[in-house]
């Protein structure tokens, strides 16, 4: 397995693995990650799109190092093409994302205000209320009804489109050019297409929010650009992806609400202890392969040492949340749902300075559908047997397709 030398380090390097994008069913855990876990810490892969190959850190510690280590730049991604999961790329000026610091901080700073826990804990109400009127839609269709349809899909994002201040007139024009862009089906020129209109119309909203003093996203950003904080351009760079981001609420929660559906000692515990909900959740979260593969890579600045493996200036690095998640080191057992696992310290809202800007948004939401349906429908459970529920198919976040459920 070492046959190939580094010309830039001159070790002994691990063979190449193929990493193709697997259509798995169900909360399957992708088996050729698990391979690669169990034939090391640091691995290489080529992944379906790009070029070359890259690095691959798969234990919590090593992916903790990563995701911190300011020698491991993602903006350094931008100038080239590195091997990668989605068949586009085309980042954007402005996105946090591909920020590092001191850029990363300037640019989350005019957007931080619409996701604090204050905030969160004024929106609450409304998200309710938002959620009570979808539930209450999906009990006069009467049972049985597709969750992800009724429920799932329209709370995230009209929530979303609350705290981004989207206009009800434009929330499902915007939905549908952000499910284009996060599928791997129609090709770059559909997911093009799809940025092109909804960067578009985001670019229209910041110029007409300039002397804007409201606090969704889209204001906060038409005032920081007309006070000269950031370009119109790292605006809009910074809107589209959290735009994009409650698309993940949508499917997180299908995959954690199949979960309970299809164990019934977790479902019944839940429902027995409304107040001890949050460690479940938390378990949840860990649990879930929440995403196809893996995200955005970083590019080594220098010469860097990890867990043995020497990584070359210049060489692309991926970590795994969803390995991490699973090291044994840390999750004592980590294969099983554990709903009284103490401490959880679970990395699937991120690490480092790329902790995902939303998760306070997340957790709330997430909350408000497991509480909503678990306390006013007890007689949820699935209306076909849980092998015959569509999983999603040629999309970088893992979910249900649909979800027939009764009460």
């Amino acid at each position: 397995m070492t046959e190939e030398t580094s010309t830039l380090t001159g070790q002994d390097l691990p063979d190449v693995r193929e990493w193709p994008t697997l259509e798995l069913d169900g909360t399957e855990f992708d088996p050729i990650l698990a391979d690669l876990m169990r034939e090391g810490p640091i691995t290489r892969i080529r992944l379906p799109f790009g070029e070359g190959w890259a690095w691959l850190a798969t234990r919590y510690e090593d992916v903790r190092t990563v995701t911190n280590d300011p020698r491991f730049s993602r903006a350094e991604v931008t100038t080239r093409q590195v091997t990668r999961m989605a068949p586009h790329f085309k980042p954007r000026p402005g996105s946090l994302a591909f920020a590092d610091q001191p850029d990363h901080n300037r640019l989350r700073k005019p957007v931080a205000g619409a996701f604090t826990v204050g905030r969160m804990k004024r929106l609450r109400p409304r998200a309710q209320e938002t959620l009570d009127g979808l539930l209450a839609d999906m009990l006069r269709h009467g049972p049985p009804a597709d969750l992800v349809e009724h429920v799932l899909e329209p709370f995230p994002i009209a929530v979303v489109s609350e705290v981004m201040g989207v206009p009800d007139g434009m929330r499902e024009q915007v939905h549908a050019w952000t499910r284009q862009i996060i599928s791997t089906s129609g090709g770059a020129e559909a997911a093009e297409k799809a940025k092109n209109g909804m960067y578009a119309w985001i670019t229209e909203t910041i110029r007409d929010r300039a002397d804007s003093t409201g606090d969704d996203v889209c204001s906060l950003l038409g005032a920081a650009v007309a006070r000269g904080e950031i370009s119109e351009a790292e605006a809009v760079g910074l809107a589209g992806p959290l735009q994009i981001g409650g698309e993940a609420v949508t499917h997180n929660c299908g995959q954690m609400l199949y979960l309970l559906l299809t164990r019934p000692e977790l479902l019944q515990r839940m429902r027995e202890h409304p107040d001890a909900r949050g460690p479940v959740l938390d378990e949840l979260l860990r649990y879930i392969p929440h995403r196809s593969s893996v995200g955005l890579a970083r590019i080594a600045l220098e010469d860097v040492e990890l867990h043995g493996a020497r990584i070359g200036a210049g060489e692309a690095v991926y970590v795994s949340y969803l390995a991490a998640n699973r090291d044994p080191d840390v999750f004592p057992s980590p294969d099983r749902i554990d709903a009284d696992r103490d401490p959880n310290p679970h990395l699937s809202f991120g690490n480092g300075p790329h902790y995902c800007t939303g998760a306070v948004l997340a957790r709330l939401q997430t909350e408000l559908l497991v509480d909503t349906l678990l306390d006013r429908l007890p007689g949820l459970r699935l209306a076909v047997p849980a092998e015959a529920v569509v999983w999603r198919r040629r999309t970088m976040i893992r979910g249900p397709q649909t979800l027939p459920v009764t009460w």
